[in-house]
């Protein structure tokens, strides 16, 4: 049975809407997410377009601005919801590693 679209997030999609949360354009958001992330998550330019095409879809964003060729966005009300759910299930996740290997061990 295949799985609901954006039923879980990759890491882009996730750094991708917090980034969102102010109004930015698709380069802000290139920069943005390796920064915000140390560099341990890029998003290529493919799949930052073609997130933020599927993501004004589902009404996750909005379109703000054009000038021309840039085009600025921001998170909807919606997209701030499903934002919340997917930081929910990783905290979950989270907790779940806790209860079974004790507070902050690494084995």
């Amino acid at each position: 049975m295949p799985r609901a679209k954006f039923q879980t997030m990759t890491e882009q999609m996730f750094y991708m809407l917090l980034c969102l949360k102010n109004e930015c354009c698709g380069m802000d958001i290139l920069d943005r997410v390796p920064a915000m992330t140390g560099g341990a998550v890029n998003v290529g330019s493919g799949t930052l377009y073609t997130l933020l095409e599927q993501f004004l879809q589902v009404g996750w964003i909005r379109e703000t601005r054009v000038e021309g060729r840039r085009r600025s966005y921001i998170l909807t009300p919606l997209g701030c919801e499903a934002l919340g759910r997917e930081y929910r299930r990783i905290t979950a996740q989270a907790e779940d590693y806790r209860r079974i290997f004790g507070e902050g061990e690494t084995k």
